[in-house]
């Protein structure tokens, strides 16, 4: 990942620390305009599928967050599912979402 600023980096870190802790395939963080950050992994239920970034984002708006400011979404996939995207877009389309394979 190129060089970020420190807020960002904060997402990086709380992403990766996430999905270290759990396990999970990937993990996200995002965080609002007042500076809260919401952090999620992967849901894989057998009645709920979300990514950790649509986890991140629904814990964002459940807890009152009306746009995002910027993301981070750790995985080892090659490539981010356009549903995170959409997610992140749906509060913010100009987001940043920094991406890292880990």
């Amino acid at each position: 990942m190129a060089e970020l600023d420190p807020e960002d980096a904060k997402l990086v870190t709380l992403a990766r620390s996430a999905r270290a802790r759990t396990g999970a395939p990937e993990a996200a963080a995002v965080r609002d305009p007042d500076g809260r950050t919401y952090v999620a992994c992967t849901v894989d239920l057998p009645s709920l599928t979300l990514t950790a970034l649509q986890a991140a984002v629904a814990a964002a708006v459940s807890s009152g967050a009306k746009t995002l400011e910027a993301a981070a979404v750790i995985t080892d996939a090659p490539t981010l599912d356009p549903a995170s995207r959409s997610a992140l877009a749906d509060l913010n389309p100009d987001a940043p979402i920094h991406y890292g394979q880990h």
